[in-house]
């Protein structure tokens, strides 16, 4: 047993480091929306706001309306409404398991940190952009709003974060370095 634990180490310190920091960004995540009641919060008013300047800069008519009751923004274009801005759409909740990812494959603090920081900001941004799209595309084409929303951007956009950990993996992870040199 003790050889065979001392052989799968390094999978349990990664499953260990994955599991503890993504409970711990999680809980420090949901502190921070407890204090946020019927209102929204500060990520998503944020995501909301830079949509609306991005969709605004390429000529659309929007108008972005606080619905602080139900915690969301209602985004019409044109004056229909088309979209509505949740909690869930700001991004934090990809960006935890990225960092989640990135910490369990941790190299030296400097690495992991700066990696984790640009990896989430790119993400963030990322994520803006996806709702300007889903938002530019509902308007031309609502007949597709479901595969948009549900499929499509979802697999790009954790097929970005995936790609990402690979190359964290490849060429920070120090797991990797240690073990792929014989």
């Amino acid at each position: 047993m003790k050889t065979l634990l001392k052989h799968y180490r390094p999978f349990f310190l990664f499953l260990g480091k994955f599991f503890l920091s993504y409970l711990v960004l999680t809980v420090l995540y949901r502190l921070y929306l407890s204090g946020f009641v019927n209102q929204v919060d500060g990520f998503t008013e944020n995501v909301s706001y830079a949509t609306e300047k991005i969709l605004v800069y390429l000529g659309l008519k929007v108008n972005l309306v606080e619905d602080a009751l139900n915690e969301q923004y209602q985004l019409y274009v044109n004056k229909q409404y088309l979209a509505r801005i949740i909690e869930g759409c700001n991004s934090i909740s990809i960006i935890i398991l990225f960092n989640a990812f990135v910490i369990a494959f941790s190299t030296n603090f400097n690495q992991t940190f700066g990696f984790a920081l640009l990896g989430s900001l790119f993400i963030y941004v990322l994520n803006i952009l996806r709702i300007v799209l889903l938002v530019v595309l509902y308007n031309l084409y609502p007949q597709y709003g479901h595969f948009l929303h549900g499929i499509l951007f979802p697999v790009i956009i954790y097929g970005i974060v995936f790609v990402l950990w690979l190359y964290w993996v490849k060429k920070y992870s120090e797991y990797v370095s240690k073990n792929t040199k014989k």
